[in-house]
């Protein structure tokens, strides 16, 4: 069975730093179809930082230069480092990891997503 857990969520304050981290079990993290979404209250969800089919990345247009996404393949994890941080970053933070074969930008269908940690930055 298949579970992603995301851990490092918290409450901290404007222009701050937190590195969220996922852990998959059951499931190896490969070198594409995977990243990370967030979900801010009353807003679709949307990617973070993805990669995508063809090992593309794409970053979400706000995050650009500020956050970064590493994979420990000695842990299985992925991590999302977060810096200077902003009120509109709070959101809950999701990890996914999928296959190939999906629609839209990313071309890759997400099976497996995690329970999502909550991210709250004040201003």
């Amino acid at each position: 069975q298949v579970q992603l857990v995301e851990s490092g969520g918290g409450s901290v304050q404007a222009g701050g730093s937190l590195t969220l981290s996922c852990a998959a079990s059951g499931y190896t993290f490969r070198s594409a179809c995977m990243g990370w979404f967030r979900q801010a209250p009353g807003k679709e969800r949307e990617g973070v930082i993805v990669i995508g089919f063809g090992r593309t990345i794409h970053y979400g247009d706000s995050v650009k230069g500020r956050f970064t996404m590493s994979q420990d393949n000695s842990k299985n994890t992925l991590d999302l480092q977060m810096t200077d941080l902003k009120s509109e970053d709070t959101a809950i933070y999701y990890c996914a990891a999928g296959v190939a074969g999906g629609a839209g930008p990313y071309q890759c269908q997400f099976n497996y997503w995690g329970q999502g940690t909550q991210v709250t930055v004040s201003s």
